[in-house]
Protein backbone atom coordinates (compact mmCIF):
# COMPACT_ATOMS: atom_id res chain seq x y z
CA UNK A 1 0.00 0.00 0.00
CA UNK A 2 0.89 3.74 -0.58
CA UNK A 3 2.93 5.71 2.45
CA UNK A 4 -0.79 8.00 2.75
CA UNK A 5 -2.43 4.99 4.68
CA UNK A 6 -0.92 3.01 7.77
CA UNK A 7 -2.04 -0.21 9.37
CA UNK A 8 -0.82 -1.25 12.42
CA UNK A 9 -2.87 -4.37 14.77
CA UNK A 10 -1.71 -4.53 18.44
CA UNK A 11 -1.67 -7.25 20.68
CA UNK A 12 -5.69 -7.23 20.85
CA UNK A 13 -6.40 -8.03 17.59
CA UNK A 14 -7.33 -3.59 17.35
CA UNK A 15 -6.46 -3.14 14.03
CA UNK A 16 -5.72 1.23 13.04
CA UNK A 17 -5.79 2.59 9.27
CA UNK A 18 -4.68 6.23 9.08
CA UNK A 19 -4.95 8.69 6.47
CA UNK A 20 -1.55 9.55 6.14
CA UNK A 21 -1.49 13.12 4.56
CA UNK A 22 -1.60 15.73 7.58
CA UNK A 23 0.10 18.37 4.84
CA UNK A 24 -3.49 18.02 2.79
CA UNK A 25 -5.96 17.93 5.61
CA UNK A 26 -5.78 14.26 4.69
CA UNK A 27 -7.87 14.57 2.15
CA UNK A 28 -8.33 11.53 -0.49
CA UNK A 29 -6.98 11.22 -3.63
CA UNK A 30 -6.81 7.96 -5.69
CA UNK A 31 -3.76 6.44 -4.37
CA UNK A 32 -4.67 7.07 -0.85
CA UNK A 33 -8.01 5.64 -1.60
CA UNK A 34 -6.30 2.42 -3.32
CA UNK A 35 -4.35 2.45 -0.11
CA UNK A 36 -7.09 2.93 2.37
CA UNK A 37 -8.82 0.18 0.27
CA UNK A 38 -5.49 -2.32 0.57
CA UNK A 39 -5.37 -1.89 4.20
CA UNK A 40 -8.87 -2.18 5.13
CA UNK A 41 -8.57 -5.66 2.83
CA UNK A 42 -5.11 -6.69 4.69
CA UNK A 43 -6.72 -5.58 8.61
CA UNK A 44 -9.27 -8.31 7.57
CA UNK A 45 -6.94 -10.95 6.35
CA UNK A 46 -5.21 -9.78 9.42
CA UNK A 47 -8.64 -11.76 11.36
CA UNK A 48 -8.66 -8.19 13.02
CA UNK A 49 -11.31 -8.12 15.80
CA UNK A 50 -11.88 -4.02 15.64
CA UNK A 51 -10.89 -1.39 13.04
CA UNK A 52 -10.15 2.12 13.90
CA UNK A 53 -10.48 4.99 11.29
CA UNK A 54 -8.24 7.84 11.63
CA UNK A 55 -6.26 10.60 10.18
CA UNK A 56 -3.07 11.58 11.00
CA UNK A 57 -2.24 15.08 12.67
CA UNK A 58 -4.27 17.08 14.66
CA UNK A 59 -6.62 19.06 12.34
CA UNK A 60 -8.71 16.57 10.62
CA UNK A 61 -9.77 13.47 10.35
CA UNK A 62 -10.51 13.47 6.49
CA UNK A 63 -11.02 16.61 5.28
CA UNK A 64 -12.53 15.55 2.28
CA UNK A 65 -12.07 14.52 -1.39
CA UNK A 66 -8.55 16.27 -2.97
CA UNK A 67 -10.54 18.85 -4.57
CA UNK A 68 -7.29 20.05 -6.87
CA UNK A 69 -7.07 16.10 -7.73
CA UNK A 70 -11.78 16.69 -9.12
CA UNK A 71 -11.37 20.02 -10.68
CA UNK A 72 -10.87 18.94 -13.88
CA UNK A 73 -12.37 15.46 -14.04
CA UNK A 74 -14.46 15.01 -16.77
CA UNK A 75 -17.94 12.64 -16.05
CA UNK A 76 -15.98 9.30 -17.03
CA UNK A 77 -13.08 10.41 -14.53
CA UNK A 78 -15.64 11.32 -11.82
CA UNK A 79 -17.30 7.81 -12.07
CA UNK A 80 -14.05 6.12 -11.80
CA UNK A 81 -13.14 7.90 -8.69
CA UNK A 82 -16.72 7.81 -7.32
CA UNK A 83 -16.08 3.81 -7.98
CA UNK A 84 -13.04 4.29 -5.79
CA UNK A 85 -14.61 6.04 -2.58
CA UNK A 86 -17.85 3.51 -2.70
CA UNK A 87 -15.17 0.24 -2.84
CA UNK A 88 -13.88 2.01 0.07
CA UNK A 89 -16.96 2.52 1.85
CA UNK A 90 -18.46 -0.78 1.00
CA UNK A 91 -15.08 -2.77 2.31
CA UNK A 92 -15.35 -0.95 6.10
CA UNK A 93 -19.32 -1.41 5.67
CA UNK A 94 -18.82 -5.07 4.97
CA UNK A 95 -15.96 -5.42 7.59
CA UNK A 96 -16.42 -8.44 9.80
CA UNK A 97 -16.04 -6.70 12.43
CA UNK A 98 -17.26 -3.49 14.14
CA UNK A 99 -15.53 -0.29 12.61
CA UNK A 100 -15.06 2.62 14.51
CA UNK A 101 -14.28 6.10 13.22
CA UNK A 102 -12.02 8.11 15.30
CA UNK A 103 -12.86 11.70 14.26
CA UNK A 104 -9.92 13.78 15.88
CA UNK A 105 -10.63 17.07 13.67
CA UNK A 106 -12.55 18.51 10.24
CA UNK A 107 -14.47 15.71 8.70
CA UNK A 108 -15.80 17.27 5.64
CA UNK A 109 -17.29 15.60 2.07
CA UNK A 110 -15.45 12.56 1.56
CA UNK A 111 -14.29 12.29 5.03
CA UNK A 112 -17.77 12.59 6.50
CA UNK A 113 -18.68 9.72 4.39
CA UNK A 114 -15.87 7.43 5.11
CA UNK A 115 -16.84 8.21 8.86
CA UNK A 116 -20.59 7.46 7.79
CA UNK A 117 -19.90 4.09 6.83
CA UNK A 118 -18.06 2.61 10.09
CA UNK A 119 -20.35 1.14 12.68
CA UNK A 120 -19.46 3.83 15.56
CA UNK A 121 -18.57 7.22 15.03
CA UNK A 122 -16.26 9.01 18.14
CA UNK A 123 -15.85 12.59 18.09
CA UNK A 124 -12.81 14.98 19.42
CA UNK A 125 -14.82 18.22 21.23
CA UNK A 126 -12.42 20.11 18.29
CA UNK A 127 -13.94 17.77 15.04
CA UNK A 128 -16.05 19.77 12.71
CA UNK A 129 -18.22 17.51 10.57
CA UNK A 130 -20.59 18.34 6.96
CA UNK A 131 -21.41 17.35 3.70
CA UNK A 132 -20.20 20.61 2.29
CA UNK A 133 -20.56 19.23 -1.62
CA UNK A 134 -23.01 21.67 -2.53
CA UNK A 135 -20.82 24.24 -2.71
CA UNK A 136 -18.82 22.90 -5.61
CA UNK A 137 -21.24 22.77 -7.21
CA UNK A 138 -21.68 18.99 -6.81
CA UNK A 139 -23.54 16.77 -4.35
CA UNK A 140 -22.15 13.66 -1.97
CA UNK A 141 -20.62 11.25 -4.30
CA UNK A 142 -19.80 8.27 -2.41
CA UNK A 143 -22.54 7.11 -0.01
CA UNK A 144 -23.81 10.51 1.80
CA UNK A 145 -26.89 10.85 0.20
CA UNK A 146 -28.12 6.82 1.25
CA UNK A 147 -26.46 7.07 5.03
CA UNK A 148 -26.99 9.58 5.99
CA UNK A 149 -30.68 9.81 6.08
CA UNK A 150 -30.26 6.01 7.47
CA UNK A 151 -28.27 7.49 10.41
CA UNK A 152 -30.10 10.90 11.23
CA UNK A 153 -33.87 11.87 10.26
CA UNK A 154 -34.79 12.89 6.91
CA UNK A 155 -35.24 16.52 7.00
CA UNK A 156 -31.61 16.57 9.08
CA UNK A 157 -30.01 14.49 6.23
CA UNK A 158 -31.55 17.08 3.59
CA UNK A 159 -30.57 20.04 5.23
CA UNK A 160 -27.04 19.09 5.84
CA UNK A 161 -26.75 18.24 2.03
CA UNK A 162 -28.48 20.91 0.56
CA UNK A 163 -26.70 23.83 2.63
CA UNK A 164 -23.49 22.31 3.31
CA UNK A 165 -23.86 23.09 6.94
CA UNK A 166 -20.86 22.45 9.21
CA UNK A 167 -21.75 21.10 12.21
CA UNK A 168 -19.11 21.27 15.63
CA UNK A 169 -18.93 17.66 17.47
CA UNK A 170 -21.61 18.69 20.24
CA UNK A 171 -24.03 19.53 17.34
CA UNK A 172 -23.01 16.47 15.70
CA UNK A 173 -23.88 14.20 18.64
CA UNK A 174 -27.19 16.29 19.15
CA UNK A 175 -28.60 15.77 15.89
CA UNK A 176 -27.04 12.01 15.91
CA UNK A 177 -24.05 11.92 14.00
CA UNK A 178 -21.76 10.41 16.35
CA UNK A 179 -21.83 8.79 19.00
CA UNK A 180 -19.43 9.97 21.50
CA UNK A 181 -17.91 13.59 22.16
CA UNK A 182 -14.45 13.69 24.73
CA UNK A 183 -11.86 16.24 24.96
CA UNK A 184 -9.43 15.83 21.99
CA UNK A 185 -6.42 15.18 24.50
CA UNK A 186 -8.48 12.12 25.43
CA UNK A 187 -9.84 11.00 22.72
CA UNK A 188 -6.51 8.53 21.98
CA UNK A 189 -7.63 6.63 25.25
CA UNK A 190 -11.43 6.90 24.92
CA UNK A 191 -11.22 4.93 21.69
CA UNK A 192 -8.21 2.45 22.51
CA UNK A 193 -10.82 1.86 25.99
CA UNK A 194 -13.81 1.16 23.46
CA UNK A 195 -11.87 -1.01 20.75
CA UNK A 196 -10.41 -2.96 23.84
CA UNK A 197 -14.26 -3.64 24.96
CA UNK A 198 -15.00 -4.77 21.61
CA UNK A 199 -12.14 -7.01 21.46
CA UNK A 200 -12.93 -8.53 24.25
CA UNK A 201 -16.20 -9.89 22.95
CA UNK A 202 -16.76 -13.21 20.90
CA UNK A 203 -15.93 -12.14 17.23
CA UNK A 204 -18.08 -14.56 15.56
CA UNK A 205 -20.92 -12.99 17.50
CA UNK A 206 -19.80 -9.41 17.06
CA UNK A 207 -19.16 -10.25 12.79
CA UNK A 208 -23.18 -12.14 13.16
CA UNK A 209 -24.72 -8.69 14.93
CA UNK A 210 -23.15 -6.90 12.15
CA UNK A 211 -24.23 -8.56 9.42
CA UNK A 212 -27.71 -8.61 10.54
CA UNK A 213 -27.96 -5.49 11.61
CA UNK A 214 -26.78 -4.31 8.16
CA UNK A 215 -29.58 -6.90 6.22
CA UNK A 216 -32.00 -3.95 7.90
CA UNK A 217 -30.83 -1.64 5.21
CA UNK A 218 -31.31 -4.10 2.69
CA UNK A 219 -34.65 -6.40 2.60
CA UNK A 220 -37.91 -6.19 3.88
CA UNK A 221 -38.71 -7.00 7.85
CA UNK A 222 -39.91 -10.23 7.57
CA UNK A 223 -37.23 -11.29 5.52
CA UNK A 224 -34.45 -9.26 7.83
CA UNK A 225 -36.19 -11.50 10.81
CA UNK A 226 -36.05 -14.18 9.35
CA UNK A 227 -32.16 -13.78 8.70
CA UNK A 228 -31.62 -12.69 12.30
CA UNK A 229 -33.80 -15.86 12.87
CA UNK A 230 -31.31 -18.24 11.01
CA UNK A 231 -28.68 -16.10 12.48
CA UNK A 232 -28.58 -16.54 15.53
CA UNK A 233 -29.53 -20.04 15.60
CA UNK A 234 -26.29 -20.69 13.77
CA UNK A 235 -24.28 -19.72 16.51
CA UNK A 236 -25.44 -22.49 19.00
CA UNK A 237 -22.61 -24.81 19.56
CA UNK A 238 -19.73 -22.90 18.53
CA UNK A 239 -17.16 -22.40 21.45
CA UNK A 240 -18.34 -19.05 22.48
CA UNK A 241 -21.82 -19.98 22.77
CA UNK A 242 -21.13 -22.39 24.82
CA UNK A 243 -18.73 -20.79 27.02
CA UNK A 244 -20.55 -17.62 27.39
CA UNK A 245 -23.49 -19.37 28.29
CA UNK A 246 -21.65 -21.92 30.92
CA UNK A 247 -19.71 -18.99 32.74
CA UNK A 248 -22.61 -16.85 33.02
CA UNK A 249 -24.28 -19.70 34.81
CA UNK A 250 -20.98 -20.41 36.78
CA UNK A 251 -20.85 -16.81 37.54
CA UNK A 252 -17.40 -15.74 36.00
CA UNK A 253 -16.15 -13.97 33.18
CA UNK A 254 -15.88 -15.72 30.00
CA UNK A 255 -12.92 -17.14 27.70
CA UNK A 256 -13.85 -16.29 24.27
CA UNK A 257 -11.73 -17.55 21.15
Amino acid sequence: MADTAQLSVDGDGVATVTVDRPDRLNALNVPTLRALRDAVEAAADEDARVLVLTGAGDDAFVAGADIAHMQDMDPQAAHEYAALGHDLAAAVEAFPAPAVAKINGYAFGGGLELALACDLRVASEQAVLGQTEIDLGIIPGWGATQRLPRLVDDETARRLIYFGDRLDATDAYEEGLVGDVVAHDELDEYVADLAADLAAKPATALAAAKEAINQSYETSLDAGLDFERRTWAGLFGSHDQREGMRAFLEDRDPDFE
